[in-house]
């Protein structure tokens, strides 16, 4: 039996004896994806946690999506492997210059991607996903909106959307994968790989995003995928997409816009912190838990069900 086999085995035996569940992102490693009970973005994770009777979740993703299954599962306990794991993007806006753009436009609603702590989500209006994001802003009754912190997924919403005021909330919010793509990479890549669709994810900048056959969250790449007749496709996202693809659409072919080879950047270091060895560990010892303050989870479930109600 490999090493990872071994842990593969122990960590399944630890979920049966503690009676807990693992959720793990789509841009895990794929060991990690495959010891997860389910996988997906963050949001769809978080609402899958509430509808289970495991009594611990341990979240094999960076820290902020532990913060908002800990807000919506208060009943539950939360781990993560590693709370060091953060974001760029949810790193990119901090409470007091939120609550400075929030006085400087009174009528504005805040509209805060999922990238975000769970301490900006309890000052939002409405929290959307890369998939929501332009569905929630052309339904809002007003013309200015403060959108944050992803400034690249600001400028997809406000081209969809030409007929509201975007302010971008701060006004270079990026995430360290997509923001190093250019249109030259995506030229090589269609020279390497012809007969490949591209595939992107809205966090890329609009250059990419026009140049892309499909724009979409992670989960819509993985539907998309499935039902297109194309056997290739180039991947404009996060490295690790690539191993989630490949579990779903076990025969069809997956390439990274940029390999690791060629950029570091291709592979987002904090998802990278979380390994198998840390999955176990966290559920061996109940390590490390994460508790928000119930006032701020209230607040930050609040802005999810105005985004719900207003997308029935």
């Amino acid at each position: 039996m490999t090493r990872v086999e071994e842990l593969l085995s122990q960590i399944k035996k630890l979920k049966t004896e503690k009676n807990a569940i693992i959720l793990g992102h789509n841009y895990m490693e794929y060991s990690v994806q495959l010891v997860s009970d389910f996988t997906g973005d963050s949001y769809d994770l978080a609402v899958k946690a509430m509808k289970t009777n495991a009594k611990i979740i341990l979240f094999a993703g960076v820290y902020f999506m532990a913060e908002q299954a800990s807000a919506l599962n208060p009943d539950k306990k939360v781990l993560s492997p590693d709370p060091s794991a953060g974001c760029t993007l949810s790193d990119a806006l901090d409470v007091k210059t939120l609550q400075e753009y929030k006085e400087r436009y009174p009528n504005a609603p805040v509209v805060l991607y999922i990238n975000t702590s769970i301490y900006a989500k309890a000052l939002a209006d409405y929290i959307v996903t890369s998939s929501t994001a332009v569905n929630v802003v052309q339904k809002l009754n007003a013309q200015t909106i403060l959108f944050g912190p992803d400034a690249n997924l600001a400028n997809y919403v406000q081209q969809k959307v030409p007929n509201k005021k975007i302010i971008k909330v701060p006004p270079n919010g990026r995430c360290i994968v997509h923001a190093n793509y250019t249109k030259q990479l995506v030229e090589l890549a269609r020279k390497k790989y012809p007969n490949a669709l591209l595939m992107a994810h809205p966090e890329a900048p609009l250059e990419i995003l026009e140049s892309a056959d499909f724009v979409g969250s992670t989960n819509q790449m993985i539907q998309f995928s499935k039902e297109n007749k194309n056997e290739e496709f180039i991947v404009a996202t996060e490295i690790g997409m690539i191993n989630a693809l490949k579990i779903k659409n076990p025969s069809k072919k997956f390439y990274p816009l940029v390999t690791t080879e060629a950029c570091a950047c291709a592979r987002c270091p904090y998802m990278n912190i979380i390994t198998l060895e840390k999955v176990k560990r966290s559920l061996e010892e109940e390590v490390y838990e994460v508790k928000v303050p119930e006032d701020i989870a209230e607040r930050a479930k609040m802005a999810f069900e105005n985004t719900m109600k207003l997308l029935e």
